[in-house]
């Protein structure tokens, strides 16, 4: 049988009378541009992600955005990321005028490389931004003591991570602040772009609700030149829906990561790493290939129709829109590598036993006639 990557359909069945109650709701009451939908939902993340302020915008990546101009990050500053992850991690400090300095990742968790930090930092560097990358929380204990013994600001993009936990504490509540996406594609799926930042700092939380919203509290007077950010209430009712299925969908990705995990483990492939006193969300189920095994596997999955998908093929340092950056092939041999070689599977909350098994067989038969 054909296996898709992603299929929301399913999901959206179960809670259907929920959204559509939920969405006439909104559309009958006419409060579509901030207001009462939107608090509640920031109330309900909040409480969620055990912070004091959510603050909900339109992606995640107007998210890192407005977080990095609330602080002030822009020409002649430098921050400190992973060159192993979606675009918009970096393009966010390109955009304000501030430089991205790459750091290698660790090559079992594939997040940012702790010991390689301090190496990292100039006079110039304003901010870390680590990745929880495929639902994995970076190291933060040495990282928060990194910025703090430098005076840096920790913008945590958890994009994929909500519900993900390091050392019992959810991610983005770790930081100065944290950022969330709701794309599609996210374990909290949104109907379209939708995005949050969360944090303790009330005067962070309090500078990004005027940027969301031009710079402005009462649409009159501007403290700030911001931009357009908020939150749709339509998003915002939908996701009110969905929060409280969060920890089930996750338990039941978690379920299928141990399940390929027991079935793949004697195959030529490295599976997912689960580091110590971190709780993984499995946003994606990222295996390892070895040699030159990826494109034929690809080949072979596809012709099975079974989804998969590389996250992420050319690292951000390669980009051709950092090449004045001037980082050489071979510079973060790690990330290059693991561009070379991961490739993620389906592992979608609904996928099914039999579909599951579908994508097992697929795998296990390629390799078997290696």
């Amino acid at each position: 049988m054909a296996v898709p990557l992603l299929d929301l359909t399913p999901q959206h069945d179960v809670i259907m009378p929920e959204l559509t109650r939920a969405l006439e709701e909104v559309t009958r009451s006419g409060k579509f541009i901030l207001g009462p939908y939107v608090e509640a939902f920031e109330q309900q993340l909040a409480a969620y992600c055990g912070v004091k302020h959510a603050i909900g915008v339109t992606s995640g990546t107007d998210a890192l955005l407005v977080a990095m101009m609330a602080m002030g990050i822009g020409p002649g500053d430098e921050v400190i990321t992973t060159p192993f992850t979606f675009f918009c991690t970096a393009g966010c400090v390109t955009r304000l005028g501030a430089k991205p300095v790459f750091v290698d990742i660790n090559p079992r968790t594939y997040n940012i490389e702790v010991e390689d930090i301090p190496g990292a930092v100039t006079r110039a560097t304003k901010a870390i931004i680590p990745v929880h990358l495929f639902g994995l929380s970076a190291n933060m204990g040495p990282i928060m003591n990194i910025a703090q013994e430098h005076g840096l600001k920790v913008i945590e993009d958890a994009a994929q991570a909500i519900g993900a936990r390091y050392e019992g504490q959810h991610v983005g509540s770790i930081g100065d602040c944290g950022t969330l996406s709701f794309y599609p594609s996210k374990n909290l799926a949104g109907l379209g772009d939708a995005g949050a930042v969360v944090t303790n700092d009330d005067d962070l939380a309090d500078r990004i609700r005027r940027l969301r919203n031009h710079g402005t509290k009462d649409g009159w007077h501007y403290e700030d030149v911001g931009g357009n950010f908020r939150l749709s209430a339509l998003q915002a009712a939908a996701l009110s829906v969905k929060l409280p299925h969060l920890a089930g969908y996750i338990e039941k990705r978690r379920a299928h990561a141990e399940r390929y995990g027991r079935h793949l483990e004697e195959l030529p492939v490295g599976t997912p790493f689960e580091a110590p006193h971190r709780h993984h969300v499995f946003n994606q189920y990222t295996i390892r290939c070895h040699g030159k095994s990826r494109e034929p596997l690809r080949s072979h999955l596809n012709a099975r129709q079974i989804g998969n998908r590389i996250y992420y093929p050319v690292p951000l340092h390669r980009q051709p829109c950092y090449a004045d950056l001037q980082y050489a092939k071979g510079s973060l041999p790690l990330a290059e590598e693991a561009a070379d070689l991961v490739l993620s599977l389906p592992v979608f909350p609904e996928m099914t036993r039999e579909q599951q098994d579908e994508v097992i067989a697929a795998i296990r038969e390629f390799f078997a006639a290696d």
